[in-house]
């Protein structure tokens, strides 16, 4: 048995690969959840730093950065997994805004008035690096909610019109519909990659599950274009 901890980013493929993992390997793995980035108990690096024990952790890039920083990472363990840019959506049925370019991302946030993204990796760089960028007028409020999952939430009830977040984050939520990629002035792609924990106690299982979900099976690939991924390059 090992124990996962994984951000939303790369969520929709692990659950769709995982039982095939688990069937090939005959290995058994518990899934947690944390946040890549920000504050509060719901973030991964809380949940290691207050005694919550894994095996592997998949997050973004950034976020793993400071689990390296905390002493929490094996040396050498890191696998890139997959990218994710990232995108815009609206509740199922409304009107689908132009975003395509910078003066379009800022009318339809204009128009949408209440925005929410995660306030993990993607909600904090749309905050501080798009948002300064665009000029936007007091009427247009950003709520940042911990998980990508509770943002989808609060667009599907109407708390907000307009959600922002990676695209693999969005396109597996129901009730929404995403409606392109942030334009490229304005683009944050993430890479979420996996890592085993320093203190695993079943480091060579977990290095096991790191290859498979490295790997380039059919099974791994077609999973990865139906979340709107890309493997990374180079």
């Amino acid at each position: 048995m090992i124990k996962v901890i994984i951000s939303g980013g790369f969520a929709a493929v692990y659950r769709e690969v995982l039982p095939e993992f688990e069937r090939s390997t005959g290995i058994k793995v518990e899934t947690g959840s944390g946040a890549s980035e920000g504050t509060g108990p719901k973030t991964i690096r809380h949940q290691l730093a207050h005694g919550t024990k894994a095996d592997v952790v998949i997050l973004s890039r950034e976020g793993l950065r400071g689990l390296n920083e905390d002493g929490r990472i094996r040396a050498g363990s890191e696998s890139g997994l997959a990218t994710a840019p990232l995108a815009a959506a609206v509740r199922a049925g409304s009107p689908r805004p132009d975003i395509g370019s910078a003066a379009a991302l800022r009318q339809a946030l204009i128009d949408a008035g209440r925005v929410v993204a995660p306030s993990s990796t993607s909600g904090q760089f749309f905050r501080d690096k798009v948002v300064p960028k665009l000029n936007l007028p007091d009427t247009v409020t950003l709520t940042l909610e911990a998980r990508g999952t509770e943002a989808a939430e609060a667009l599907r009830a109407g708390r907000a019109n307009l959600s922002i977040g990676p695209t693999s984050e969005l396109v597996q939520e129901t009730g929404i519909e995403v409606v392109g990629l942030l334009p490229p002035d304005l683009q944050l792609v993430q890479t979420f990659t996996a890592a085993i924990v320093s203190d695993s106690t079943a480091p060579e299982a977990a290095g096991r599950l790191i290859e498979f979900l490295s790997s380039d099976t059919d099974l791994l690939l077609a999973a990865i274009r139906r979340a709107g991924m890309e493997r990374p390059r180079g």
